[in-house]
């Protein structure tokens, strides 16, 4: 698996947009404007599990990409995200929301930068239903860890199919997310990150971490406390790949269709740092 290596790995979506801004990633994004914008409601539970999943995910369309963020429900009215139908990813880029913002800048990396020309491993996550496409996918997200048993991983972003992979390779794990709650083994889910990245080897964190702003302060303290992060994004899967080389060593990045979408196949891509041989 390779990362990009044809720029150096930015630390913050401002730097990172002050990138595209200065036309140093591709088309001046004053010329390009978003076509589509729509909001996905997912409800969902597996077959054999005892916890529903809700999701909410905004997404906007610029040339051929998709780009997404997800949001709390009724975060954004149906007509904010409407009203990004024709401006410019420019304008946007300012949005006063977050998720808006992540979304525009997701679809223009997107666009100039497809996954499908970007050196990364093309992974098939292949047809089947809910909880096959969900345990396949959260298997090859496990194999970014490289990490042996015992090892204890702080996940950001609670999906009990990761925490299934975790529990079978025999590492231990935190499981974090800001809505907390209990996990499908009923172990507590703590709601700070930060804290409880002392006691850990590893984060595993979600793309979710973009949108809600959690992301750069949960960055600075793992690279502080020399701690590796592998990200598993459908929010900003265009995004955290630039953070590649800057304190996370791997992304798995699953741009719109998700897999929860579509019961055929369906392909992730995933990026892991280079290392000195």
């Amino acid at each position: 698996m390779t990362a990009r290596t044809t720029h150096q790995p930015v630390s913050s979506v401002a730097d990172l947009v002050e990138l595209v801004r200065s036309g140093s990633v591709g088309p001046d994004p004053a010329s390009l404007m978003v076509s589509v914008g729509f909001t996905t409601s997912q409800g969902a539970r597996h077959a054999s599990r005892g916890q529903v999943y809700r999701n909410t995910v905004v997404s906007l369309r610029v040339e051929q990409a998709v780009g997404s963020c997800a949001v709390e429900p009724a975060e954004l009215a149906d007509t904010d995200v409407h009203d990004c139908v024709g401006a410019s990813v420019a304008d946007l880029l300012d949005h006063p929301s977050p998720a808006i913002r992540v979304a525009t800048l997701d679809a223009y990396l997107m666009s100039a930068r497809p996954h499908e020309h970007s050196g990364a491993r093309q992974v098939v996550i292949g047809a089947g239903n809910s909880l096959d496409k969900s345990m396949a996918r959260a298997s090859t997200v496990v194999d970014l860890l490289d990490a042996t048993p015992g090892r204890r991983v702080l996940v950001v972003g609670v999906v009990n199919s990761l925490l299934h992979h975790l529990r079978a390779r025999g590492l231990l794990y935190v499981p974090c997310d800001l809505k907390g709650g209990r996990t499908e083994w009923d172990e507590p889910v703590v709601t700070d990150a930060q804290s409880a990245l002392a006691d850990c080897d590893v984060v595993l964190a979600s793309g979710m971490t973009v949108g809600n702003g959690s992301f750069e302060p949960l960055l600075r303290e793992a690279v502080l406390a020399d701690r590796p992060v592998v990200l598993f994004a459908q929010t900003a899967s265009a995004i955290l790949p630039w953070f590649i080389g800057a304190g996370v060593s791997a992304v798995s990045a699953e741009p719109f269709p998700f897999f929860w979408l579509d019961g055929g196949p369906t392909t992730i891509y995933q990026y892991r740092e280079e290392r000195a041989s």
